[in-house]
């Protein structure tokens, strides 16, 4: 019953885009067969699903990037080709296709909203780690900190160098054919 009319552009012509035929009405509730918890696993479940799982890529495409010797999947090389082609159009400039071609287009994180709608992601994100604070105080073994107890943090940084570590020199040579590069100086072995 919903569908959606996405705008003409040259050589685009206009479509209505609409649901398929795989339909699921059923009422959820929190004691029936479809519980909301059910619901909320399902949506989870797809919408933490990155753009890296399609095959495409972690950063931006730069305009010196060959698009045919990237690293990502021929589906994703299509349809990063078709939001470059489509980005350069100027009657669909402002979507900034060219800009989020490595995210097939999608410009955002998949919950993005109104924060007058809902939540905060950051909001959520210290629900999370203050629910599991307090479910893991017991049962860790431990007995739950008060405010008079202190904890004691004790940390010594040195630095160590830079360079191959033996095992990665003979790695390296081995793999190159050129002589053994110099090891760090704190890895040498004593005489």
């Amino acid at each position: 019953a919903v569908t959606v009319d996405t705008p003409a552009a040259p050589g685009v012509p206009s479509r209505s885009l609409a649901w398929g035929d795989q339909i699921d009405i059923r009422p959820i509730t929190t004691t029936g067969e479809l519980t909301d918890q059910a619901v909320a696993g399902y949506i989870a479940k797809y919408a933490t699903k990155a753009a890296e799982c399609v095959g495409t890529l972690d950063r931006r495409i730069r305009a010196t990037d060959d698009l045919d010797t990237l690293p990502v999947t021929a589906h994703a090389r299509r349809l990063i080709s078709e939001c470059l082609r489509l980005g350069a159009l100027e009657e669909l400039a402002e979507l900034r296709l060219t800009d989020w071609a490595h995210m097939l287009g999608f410009r955002g994180h998949f919950s993005t909203k109104s924060r007058r709608y809902s939540t905060t992601l950051g909001a959520l994100r210290a629900a999370r780690i203050e629910h599991t604070r307090r479910d893991h105080e017991i049962t860790t073994g431990r007995l739950p900190l008060t405010d008079e107890d202190e904890v004691l943090v004790i940390s010594h940084w040195r630095y160590v160098g830079q360079g191959l570590t033996p095992g990665e020199a003979l790695l390296t040579a081995a793999l190159t054919g050129n002589p053994l590069p110099p090891m760090r100086t704190d890895e040498r072995t004593p005489a």
